[in-house]
């Protein structure tokens, strides 16, 4: 179980304004990660990271941060040691992480999105499976 985006928790159902659920619109899961412990410059505990170690790379292979070149420019990573190394180094800043996360998280589930918004199946099981 990944950690919650409140520092020192584990996810839980029991508290939705602080995790992640597979139906939460893109501007939900934005607002969730922007409210998430990323310390600058620190690895350990980093919510943000863990996020991005086991849930973006495995899904998507890569992460990518996009920012304004005044900033240091966008950048792709392929692995969590380059992605780590720039950040501990404070070449990338929890804001940039955060908004990129988000935008990850949010092409990870559009297509669950799309599919509980489409089957009329799934979007009853899916209301049934949320009650409990």
């Amino acid at each position: 179980m990944l950690t919650s985006f409140k520092e020192g928790q584990k996810m839980s159902k029991s508290n939705p304004s602080l995790d992640i659920f597979m139906d939460d619109s893109e501007g939900l899961v934005k607002l969730k990660i922007n409210k998430a412990f990323c310390p600058i410059k620190i690895v350990e505990g980093n919510i943000c990271l863990e996020y991005i170690e086991h849930i973006v790379f495995p899904s998507l292979e890569k992460f990518e941060i996009v920012r304004h070149e005044s900033h240091g420019g966008s950048r792709t990573y392929l692995g969590m040691e380059e992605f780590v190394a720039d950040y501990h180094s404070g070449a990338l800043h929890p804001r940039d992480v955060k908004n990129s996360l988000a935008k990850a998280i949010n092409d990870i589930l559009q297509p669950v999105r799309d599919h509980f918004n489409k089957n009329n199946e799934a979007k009853v099981l899916h209301n049934i499976v949320k009650v409990h």
